[in-house]
């Protein structure tokens, strides 16, 4: 790490040791494919601190404080990453690591889904925007999958419009292609018969949970408030907060990024700061 004053959401030495191995294998692998073979300046780690910084404090790109690498540099490395499922990896990679401090076998059997729709910027394109009539918002619809305690395990970003059978096969689909050894998955209401159907031809058990009819207000529901919490999780990255993204392979990295911060601490037993404390 370069020489500067560390920010709230640098990494620790621990949490970089988890992610190092997978970013300076990239590296390498660009390197090898240079006709010179010549090293690139950047510290991998200053970038990730850099990426980490966007997606904790929501700032644009060109915004980005002048002792990190240059915003251009570091968006390029941000993009490559996208592009080359490194943010996918490391998610993966770390849930699996997560699963086991928690006395669990890394690969999950049972999953959870639900959706979250979020409004968009300006910038996004109208072609990847649509309106959940549902919740009035106009926007973009998240997907999550995680497991049973909550880890990421699936992620798509679709226009709000999206239906949520649409988006829960995407995520059953992406789930059962990383994790073949899930077997069994719980939906809220808003998911019917065909993601139930769909779930059944990859022999994943999808179980509808019903909310209590006799509890007006909210109440904790069965198995759904896991993943529930984890969009509560990720949501404490302002970047979030709102779909900033043109493209929505960016909203999903953005995501994937965020759960990589939540992984990397976990696993280290190091504290989620809120931003109740970090004002």
């Amino acid at each position: 790490m370069s020489q500067r004053k560390p920010y709230p959401s640098d990494l620790s030495d621990a949490r970089w040791a988890l992610i190092e191995p997978t970013l300076t294998a990239w590296r390498k692998a660009r390197l090898d494919r240079r006709p010179t073979g010549k090293p690139a300046l950047v510290e991998l780690r200053d970038v990730f601190d850099a990426l980490l910084y966007v997606n904790r404090t929501g700032i644009p790109w060109k915004y980005l404080p002048h002792d990190f690498p240059n915003h251009g540099t570091v968006y390029a490395y941000y993009a490559a990453w996208r592009d080359e499922g490194i943010f996918a990896q490391l998610n993966y990679d770390l849930a699996g690591l997560a699963r086991v401090k928690e006395g669990r076998k890394p690969e999950p059997t049972a999953s959870v889904i639900d959706t979250q729709s979020v409004k968009t910027s300006t910038n996004v394109p109208l072609t990847s925007q649509g309106t959940d009539a549902g919740k009035k918002i106009v926007g973009r619809k998240r997907g999550i999958l995680t497991d049973t305690i909550g880890l990421i395990l699936a992620v798509t970003v679709t226009a709000a419009s999206l239906s949520e059978n649409a988006v829960g096969i995407q995520l059953l689909d992406q789930a059962k292609k990383t994790y073949p050894t899930i077997s069994k998955s719980w939906v809220d209401t808003g998911f019917k018969n065909a993601v139930v159907e769909h779930g059944a031809k990859l022999g994943i058990d999808v179980e509808v949970v019903n909310r209590n009819p006799e509890i007006r207000g909210f109440h904790v529901v069965k198995r759904r408030w896991v993943v529930e919490r984890s969009i509560g999780w990720i949501m404490m990255h302002r970047r979030l907060a709102r779909d900033y993204e043109t493209l929505p392979a960016s909203s999903e990295a953005m995501i994937h990024l965020a759960s990589i911060d939540n992984l990397a601490k976990r696993i280290t037993d190091e504290t989620t700061p809120t931003w109740r404390g970090t004002y």
